[in-house]
């Protein structure tokens, strides 16, 4: 109200200050209000489209694979592996080329070693022509113990000939192999080829520097008619996993993952929930502790070649010394060995 002379009095003009700031604080406030919904909006909006994806993807993978995947009726759901007490984990990694058959012999036995403290990985790649014993069985060539019982037999054989226990089993099928090679690296893997292959592999490679796809490179992995044999075939797997390994931790191809699951599942037969598998794929890419280091037994020198009568060309080897071997390059940090 003004006075006589016009004049607003000083209390009122500071009520209308007071009114005045006490609206602009209202206004303030509704900003604030505001903006940060539409933040919260655009926050959820992200995780929907990442989240949509990452599904889309998994969904993609497995319409991918579809019905080309040859993957049967999981058949062995006993693996008896016992926890390791200082949290590291093994994995039975098996290359398997069924064509029906109930139980085939493994073409690949490899053990993948995770070390939860130094986040490292380790891979041993085991001599499927090893002079065994197996379980109930007796002395055979090591991959028979997979077509005698599946994994945990193959476990079991590996435990009392090497003295190490494993947790976890993976069968990766052939097909999905070359699936995964080509969804994780579309443009192919660079291989220098050592010599002209073809028998037994189906195709025909070429010596020399040369980029591979997923069908060239199981080819490339499988060869082994010649002079080095299996211990040749063993020495391209280490090289092409180390390779596709080093692929897999780069940022661009963590995008891929979910699709590669996707395609997996209609290729794998495991023991291993999806929990353990994205904990550990996760602390591999984050972590990334340090070059795969490798491993075969038998080491050179500690083995010989026999030939066995109604089982064929064995290698006979000393256990103790690879026992030792394989201690060593587990609670070690050393390099390939051979």
């Amino acid at each position: 109200m003004k006075n006589y002379y016009g004049i607003m009095s000083t209390s009122e003009i500071n009520v209308i200050r007071l009114g005045g700031a006490s609206m602009e604080g209202k206004k303030r406030k509704r900003v604030r209000v505001r903006w940060g919904r539409i933040f919260g909006a655009l926050l959820l909006l992200c995780v929907f489209i990442i989240g949509g994806c990452s599904v889309i993807q998994y969904v993609q993978g497995t319409q991918e694979a579809g019905s080309k995947s040859s993957k049967t009726q999981k058949e062995f759901h006993s693996f008896k592996g016992t926890k390791s007490k200082i949290g590291d984990t093994n994995i039975l990694l098996l290359g398997n080329d069924t064509r029906g058959e109930k139980h085939s012999r493994t073409d690949t036995i490899m053990i993948a070693h995770y070390d939860q403290k130094a986040h490292n990985v380790k891979l041993i790649s085991l001599m499927r022509d090893m002079f065994v014993s197996i379980p109930g069985h007796g002395k055979e060539k090591l991959n028979a113990a997979y077509a005698y019982g599946g994994p945990e037999l193959l476990r079991q054989t590996i435990t009392e000939n090497f003295g190490v226990d494993i947790q976890y089993y993976t069968i990766v099928d052939f097909q999905g192999f070359e699936k995964a090679v080509d969804t994780l690296v579309p443009d192919g893997v660079e291989i220098d080829v050592p010599h002209d292959m073809s028998s037994g592999i189906g195709m025909k490679l070429k010596k020399g520097k040369q980029v591979l796809h997923g069908n060239e490179l199981l080819g490339y992995v499988r060869f082994r008619h010649d002079r080095l044999s299996d211990f040749g075939r063993v020495q391209r797997q280490q090289e092409v996993v180390t390779k596709l390994m080093d692929e897999s931790i780069q940022l661009h191809n963590v995008v891929k993952l979910p699709k590669l699951m996707g395609i997996m599942n209609s290729y794998i037969d495991t023991n291993m929930d999806t929990s353990t598998i994205i904990a550990i794929g996760k602390d591999v890419i984050t972590k990334q502790g340090g070059k795969l280091e490798t491993l075969r037994l038998p080491e050179d020198g500690t083995f010989e070649n026999r030939r066995i009568d109604g089982i064929g060309d064995v290698l006979q080897v000393d256990f103790e010394q690879n026992k030792e071997a394989l201690k060593q390059f587990l609670q070690g940090t050393g390099e390939t060995r051979k």
